[in-house]
């Protein structure tokens, strides 16, 4: 579609592009390339910008809000080092596979020797993003088009690169919109479905895995796994994808349980749908060793990158399942009745580790439990990294995978806070419970901490202080070398939150544990709850 309208300046008609596109919300930091945009964003377009305190932030935020709000999610930065801090938030959202587009201003094309020019094309390549010029003064609406369609259709971000000096040139602005086509494509058919059909009716302990790429096609799932009677399991993309089925097994790989992990070596075919299956999903090919693996993406690249399955299928993961319980109900292929003994209790029961915790510290695991008891059921689920953050994987629950959100796509730490900030601004009006390290927190989670405050979002922050660097901690004990190179004597938490504008209560032991969360349902604001923890009785990552 396209409406020309009388001439305006740049910043103006990449800012109405940016609402022709659908957008209402960006984050950002400004500068002098991108600081006029907003503006025009903000009083002309109606958006809602929400400012940050470090470039980084940003991105990380609109991909949160890009996760739980199922929409493009939009951040800007200006140019060089405002870029360049968006390195490591960038390459999270590459490998989160969300899509976004960040409005990165660049030096004037004028200045080759300007102070903060670099070549931006080469640092948006380095992170795996794409990237898109803005061509001209005249161009603008076509190329912030092409930036949203781009991020929708390759699920990724793209960095619309903006000259500062086309900003105040002027040129008439026409509406142009890419309108993708969302219908689920990919439709299974031929020799290579008849193989897969052939292998999944010849099961006798068939087992259904659905990944990140599934996460819309639960109901099709569901029903042929009831007519397989094939227990259903989850990648950690898509945790409590199948919460309540009396068939659902939990998260499928490294973070089973122990009896989850014994009834997967019993399959003989496990039928992958949106999953590329990798070294954590499949601990690293042990888990499909010896049985048939049948991989269902809509995403040709998906295929094969963790293992090579018996059969593939580049098809729609809903579309597939029907089409397969289509032609089981035409051959009159029997149930296999593997799930008729299953005790689904006991296998997505995690085990207690034993309690050594030493005086003024909590218990780690005892405190997720009771934590996954007493905090909202209708949460936005975030965590950070660290070695804290697979316990909670495993014992802390979201209402479904569009509700949790994990931020350890690139393995980096320190990105928490900003993504739960983003969460909540997607769902303003569910509360949003972010579990971080003490690392974590001082890195990433401090700077942001007080825009969440003046949002005035309903956060609640659990940071699970063992006052270390635990997975470097684990390694010199392990080596029987001293570890203090990865002890830290932090600032109190609970007063920094304080400080900050929120409201912070430190928790040593099980009853000041119980006076944190009952203080939670007065709570206005962000709330941090510092777990103060004993460095050796954390346990390890399951990964």
């Amino acid at each position: 579609m396209s409406a020309k309208t009388a001439e305006t300046h740049v910043y103006q008609n990449i800012a109405q592009a940016v609402v022709d596109n659908g957008a209402d919300t960006m984050f950002g930091l400004m500068g002098d390339a991108n600081l006029f945009m907003v503006d025009s964003f903000v009083r002309e377009g109606q958006g809602r910008f929400v400012p940050v305190a470090h470039e980084g932030s940003a991105v990380l935020m609109a991909l949160a809000y890009a996760h739980v709000a199922g929409r493009v999610g939009v951040a800007t930065v200006t140019h060089g080092p405002a870029l360049t801090n968006c390195m490591t938030a960038l390459t999270e959202g590459v490998r989160s596979q969300l899509p976004l587009v960040l409005l990165a201003g660049d030096t004037p094309v004028s200045n080759p020797r300007h102070l903060q020019g670099i070549d931006q094309r080469e640092v948006v390549k380095a992170a795996g993003a794409g990237f898109e010029q803005l061509r001209s003064p005249d161009t603008v609406g076509k190329d912030v088009a092409r930036a949203f369609y781009r991020a929708q259709v390759e699920r990724r971000p793209v960095v619309l690169n903006m000259p500062a000096d086309f900003m105040w040139e002027q040129a008439p602005h026409s509406a142009q919109v890419l309108d993708v086509f969302t219908t689920p494509g990919g439709v299974a058919e031929g020799d290579a479905l008849d193989n897969a059909i052939g292998m999944i009716a010849s099961a006798r302990r068939p087992m259904i895995l659905a990944g990140g790429g599934a996460i819309g096609a639960r109901d099709e799932l569901i029903r042929l796994a009831d007519r397989l009677e094939a227990p259903l399991t989850t990648t950690l993309k898509a945790k409590n994808l199948f919460t309540g089925h009396p068939y659902d097994i939990d998260i499928f790989g490294t973070l089973s349980t122990p009896a989850a992990y014994e009834l997967i070596d019993q399959t003989d075919c496990i039928i992958c749908f949106g999953t590329g299956l990798n070294d954590f999903t499949t601990d690293k090919g042990k888990l499909m060793a010896g049985k048939r693996i049948v991989q269902v993406d809509v995403t040709p690249t998906a295929i094969g990158g963790g293992l090579h399955p018996d059969a593939a299928l580049v098809a729609d993961a809903g579309l597939t399942a029907e089409t397969i319980l289509y032609w089981l109900d035409a051959a009159e292929v029997p149930p296999s009745g593997f799930t008729r003994d299953l005790d689904t209790k006991a296998l997505t029961a995690h085990p207690m580790p034993p309690d050594r915790t030493a005086e003024g510290c909590i218990n780690y695991v005892r405190a997720l439990e009771r934590l996954e008891e007493a905090l909202p059921k209708d949460r936005v689920l975030v965590t950070d990294g660290g070695r804290f953050m697979t316990e909670v994987w495993c014992r802390l629950s979201a209402p479904d995978p569009q509700s949790f959100v994990v931020t350890a796509n690139f393995g980096a730490i320190g990105q928490g806070l900003q993504e739960a900030v983003g969460a909540g601004v997607a769902a303003p009006d569910r509360p949003v419970v972010l579990f971080t390290g003490d690392g974590g927190f001082m890195m990433g989670g401090i700077n942001e901490f007080n825009t969440a405050v003046r949002l005035g979002l309903d956060l609640i922050v659990i940071v699970a202080n063992d006052s270390a660097y635990g997975a470097e901690h684990i390694q010199f004990l392990d080596r029987k070398m001293d570890p203090s190179l990865t002890e830290f004597h932090w600032p109190s938490f609970a007063e920094v939150a304080t400080s900050l504008g929120g409201q912070g209560v430190e928790v040593r032991n099980d009853a000041e544990l119980e006076a944190a969360l009952s203080g939670l349902e007065a709570r206005k604001g962000p709330v941090l709850i510092e777990l103060r923890l004993d460095p050796h009785d954390v346990p390890r990552m399951r990964l």
